[in-house]
C-alpha cells in the first residue's frame, strides 16, 4: 500500500453490555494504533453506546474521525472536535457508514457492535466483492464467526480470506487490513 493511501475503516465497537472487560482499554490501543498508521475511522453513534476510548485515542493520535448519529445525538464532552454526521434513520446511518469505509474492522464488545456490523456488511457492502471485514479475535471473542469461516465459508466461497480476517493482536489486525486492502486493489 502507498504511503498517500489512508483507508476508511468501519469500525464495531461497543462499551454497552455485556461483553469482553477489557473492551476500553482493546479500543483505546486499536484507536491509537490505527491512527498512528494513517487509518481514517469512522464509526455509529447512538445516545447509549458510542466507541468513545476508541474515538479519543485516535483523535489524541492525530487520526481522522467521523461519527455517523441520528438526527437528535448530541455528542458527550469527551468527543469535542469530532466529525458527526447526522441521518435520520438507521438505514440511511447504515448506508453512510458503509459508504465511507474503505473496509470494516469488529473490536470485542457486545452483541450490538455484532449486529450493527451484520446489518451494515449485509445491506451496506458485504459479501463477494465487496468490502471485507477483520476481526480483533482478542481472548476468543469472535471463536464462533472463526469456525464458521474456517468451516463453511472457506467450503462455499472462493477465496473467502479476502472477505474475512482474524487477528490476535492489534498489529496483526494492521497487517491484515492493508493485505485486504492491496488484495482489494489487486482484483480491480
Amino acid at each position: 500500500m502507498g504511503p498517500d493511501v489512508h483507508p476508511t475503516l468501519g469500525i464495531f465497537a461497543s462499551e454497552s453490555g455485556p461483553g469482553d472487560a477489557e473492551r476500553a482499554s482493546i479500543m483505546a490501543q486499536a484507536g491509537s494504533y490505527l491512527a498512528r498508521h494513517g487509518a481514517r475511522i469512522a464509526c455509529l453513534a447512538d445516545a447509549d453506546d458510542v466507541a468513545v476510548p476508541l474515538l479519543t485515542s485516535a483523535r489524541r493520535a492525530g487520526g481522522d474521525v467521523t461519527l455517523v448519529a441520528d438526527d437528535g445525538y448530541i455528542a458527550p464532552a469527551a468527543l469535542e472536535g469530532v466529525h458527526i454526521e447526522h441521518h435520520a434513520t438507521p438505514e440511511a446511518r447504515l448506508a453512510r457508514l458503509a459508504a465511507l469505509s474503505t473496509i470494516y474492522v469488529a473490536l470485542p464488545g457486545s452483541m450490538a457492535s455484532a449486529i450493527d456490523l451484520y446489518r451494515t456488511w449485509a445491506r451496506g457492502g458485504g459479501g463477494a466483492g465487496r468490502k471485507p471485514v477483520v476481526f480483533y479475535d482478542r481472548n476468543g471473542a469472535f471463536r464462533v464467526v472463526r469456525g464458521y469461516a474456517g468451516d463453511v465459508l472457506s467450503n462455499s466461497i472462493k477465496n473467502h480470506d479476502h472477505y474475512v480476517q482474524f487477528a490476535d493482536s492489534v498489529e496483526d489486525m494492521w497487517v491484515k487490513i492493508i493485505w485486504l486492502i492491496d488484495q482489494k486493489a489487486a482484483s480491480v
